[in-house]
């Protein structure tokens, strides 16, 4: 397969820089222009492609304790592998992406795990936490949206809270190439359903916390 070459636009020292500091500052960073639009064209033309038997209902948990249950979440996923052009070029941005937030804030993220998510309508995630403190080794959440000409009637919000908070101070609406990262063990969030197909890729940077040096390993 040819070898992928990223263009660099969305990871400029400037964006990078505020990006660092958004997290520093606030945990969580709202980013429109990270990944080449055509990129993520090419990515939503592959998932809104994938027969929906390619697609596993989403569990809660990991590994022998993961179970599917609707009443949290309705949503299916596919992971990606890495196999096409857009998925590489994807991955290496993610790749850059942690090597830029390590330089930072010496976070020392070891590597990346994603898949896309499929919302139909109707589809929900009910409030949850990506990691729960000292017991996981994910540490920063991203999630890119792939919708094209979404808006406030078709609903599908991402929506993010304090802990210990009944109420969001963040709604995020999944428009096309827009990215989230935030900090997995801090803010709790749902997705509302939507009116019609919701697309994004969900990820996780992790840490390695295996001991003896072995790699620990993903969920």
């Amino acid at each position: 397969m040819t070898a992928v070459t990223l263009p660099q636009q969305g990871l400029t020292p400037d964006a990078l820089d505020k990006l660092a500091d958004d997290l520093s500052d606030k945990g969580y960073c709202l980013t429109p222009g990270l990944l080449p639009l055509d990129i993520a064209q090419q990515l939503l033309t592959e998932v809104s492609q994938l027969n929906q038997h390619c697609f596993e209902p989403a569990g809660i948990g990991r590994e022998l304790q993961q179970q599917q249950n609707q009443f949290v979440r309705t949503d299916a996923i596919h992971w990606l592998n890495g196999k096409t052009p857009a998925q590489q070029a994807f991955i290496l941005l993610m790749e850059n992406l942690r090597l830029a937030i390590n330089r930072r804030l010496f976070m020392g993220l070891f590597d990346y795990e994603c898949h896309f998510a499929q919302y139909r309508p109707g589809d929900f995630y009910k409030k949850h936490l990506d990691a729960f403190k000292g017991r996981t080794n994910r540490v920063l959440s991203t999630v890119l949206y792939l919708n094209p000409g979404w808006s406030s009637c078709d609903g599908g919000e991402l929506l993010m809270y304090e802990q210990g908070t009944p109420q969001p101070f963040l709604k995020v609406t999944p428009l096309f190439g827009q990215m989230l990262i935030f900090l997995s063990e801090r803010f709790p969030h749902e997705v509302r359903p939507a009116m019609r197909n919701r697309y994004s890729i969900a990820g996780w940077f992790r840490v390695n916390a295996s001991i003896g040096g072995a790699i620990d390993p993903p969920a």
